[in-house]
């Protein structure tokens, strides 16, 4: 994956307050990134950073539009997304990643490129089941099979003759 230019936020001018950002993402956003899930979409990300002395909380809150391709019928449909994310940037010696929100940056760092949050977070948003919404009210889950007492009676008086010779054998 590729950081944007696009979407870099200089931090280090920035005094120690509340500060709103906005950013918009479409097509040519998703064809950074290889093997993407999503190749069409657009929508808006607004970020609000609060800068202290020690660390930096990004809220992220992003709004949109996916097209994805329907796993039944494979008609493309607009798959509306809606995420809300923080990310905290603490300042340390070294650069590192203590958790998938939470990460060490240099206290001389310079800007900060949330075009990977931003992807990874649209990303999530994509379900495992791919449906157009012309199939929501049909039943989803897995074929339930019944079973009445009248069949469960029936399977134990048709044991096999070979399992009644092994439970002999206990």
């Amino acid at each position: 994956m590729k950081e944007l230019k696009a979407y870099k936020i200089e931090i280090f001018g920035l005094s120690n307050n509340t500060h709103d950002f906005n950013f918009t993402f479409d097509d040519d956003f998703f064809s950074h990134f290889e093997n993407s899930l999503v190749s069409k979409g657009k929508g808006t990300c607004d970020v609000i950073l609060t800068k202290t002395d020690s660390m930096i909380t990004l809220n992220l809150k992003v709004d949109g539009t996916l097209e994805l391709e329907c796993d039944r019928s494979l008609e493309l449909f607009d798959y509306p997304i809606s995420v809300s994310k923080e990310i905290i940037y603490k300042y340390g010696d070294e650069e590192k990643e203590l958790s998938e929100d939470v990460f060490v940056i240099l206290k001389g760092e310079q800007e900060i490129n949330i075009s990977t949050f931003l992807y990874e977070s649209i990303s999530l948003e994509i379900p495992m089941k791919k449906l157009h919404p012309k199939f929501e009210d049909e039943f989803e889950g897995d074929e339930m099979i019944y079973i009445s007492e009248t069949d469960k009676e029936s399977q134990e008086d048709s044991t096999d003759p070979r399992w009644e010779a092994l439970k002999k054998l206990k």
